[in-house]
């Protein structure tokens, strides 16, 4: 709960550093940190997507050092099975040869789990994660066991690769709050990470933060104001996404298959409010809401065969979709 604007002051401080921190060890990439501490700090999962070399386990390894998480990484393959991820029974055998069963923890235990190249693993093997991702808890045999606390799921994947690949299914997409590009670096940014990398130096990101203080700042976030008009604007947007919608512009009605679901408009909302807080505002903006679009959105409107076959860009169709809502103000 925000009970002063110092406070408010402080956990935009908090936010700042841990940005600093990352920026010592991550060169640029600025954009992408910031949604991924928007998701972070919301509660959320993200799915990073960028061609591989970007530094993505790096940047996920970094946050967790200065937010003091638990980091766990998961190498996802086509022989990956379910019980590599959550864990397994193991049978304990006693000193007189009496046999009982004891849980082995899997690597999804832990505060920050990174699913490295998601897309490779079977889907049953992404099925695992369902569970994990929206209940925060993990179910072998008849036992449930809950996950640590904070959880989160940052999964990476290669957008040039196709082959022994295995897409997410929309169930599993849509439980990620955000998507976010990485994108490649300028000249300048490149010889940058050739100083880093190639030098003696060391470079590591102090703990400016911890689990306690990023709850007690989601928390207080949800105290951030929405105006109704804003609201509407948010709800404006979500229904544009769809190809039924009176309004719905044109690249929308050609390309798009399915708009986005209820989750959408609740990320809008929640990513919003983090975003305001981030700014030192007390209410969320419209700008806030068209900001927080495209890595809320761009998975979750589905594309229809021609959208497919003509290599359309969803970001493309968010842009109309915002340029409508405008309009209808």
């Amino acid at each position: 709960m925000i009970e002063s604007k110092e406070q408010l002051q402080e956990w935009q401080s908090v936010l700042a550093r841990v940005r600093e921190q990352i920026g010592r060890v991550i060169v640029g990439q600025e954009e992408v940190v910031e949604q991924l501490l928007w998701c972070i700090f919301t509660g959320g999962h993200a799915l990073l997507e960028g061609i591989p070399g970007l530094g993505k386990t790096m940047l996920v390894r970094t946050i967790a050092d200065a937010l003091d998480l638990e980091f766990s990484r998961i190498q996802f393959t086509p022989d990956l099975m379910p019980a590599d991820i959550t864990g397994t029974n193991v049978i304990q055998f006693g000193v007189r040869g009496e046999t009982s069963y004891q849980f082995q923890q899997g690597p999804i235990f832990g505060n920050l789990v990174l699913a490295d190249e998601i897309n490779r693993a079977t889907p049953k093997t992404q099925s695992a994660l369902l569970e994990a991702m929206q209940e925060k808890t993990v179910t072998v045999g008849s036992e449930t066991h809950r996950l640590p606390r904070p959880f989160f799921v940052l999964a990476t994947q290669n957008p040039l690769e196709n082959e022994g690949t295995y897409p997410l299914p929309e169930a599993q997409l849509d439980r990620f709050l955000l998507k976010i590009h990485v994108t490649y670096p300028t000249p300048e940014e490149l010889k940058e990470i050739v100083r880093r990398t190639t030098s003696s130096e060391v470079f590591a990101a102090e703990k400016v933060a911890s689990a306690a203080v990023l709850e007690e700042i989601r928390e207080g976030a949800k105290d951030i104001l929405v105006a109704e008009e804003v609201l509407d604007y948010a709800v404006r947007v979500l229904m544009l996404s769809h190809p039924t919608e009176a309004g719905a512009p044109q690249s929308v009605r050609q390309y798009v298959s399915f708009g986005s679901g209820p989750r959408g408009i609740q990320a809008l909302i929640t990513v919003g409010k983090i975003r305001a807080l981030s700014a030192g505002r007390l209410h969320v903006s419209m700008g806030d809401i068209r900001e927080v679009a495209f890595p809320v959105l761009r998975h979750r409107i589905l594309l229809n065969f021609e959208g497919q076959a003509t290599g359309v860009s969803t970001d493309a169709i968010i842009r109309d979709i915002l340029a409508a809502a405008d309009e209808g103000r």
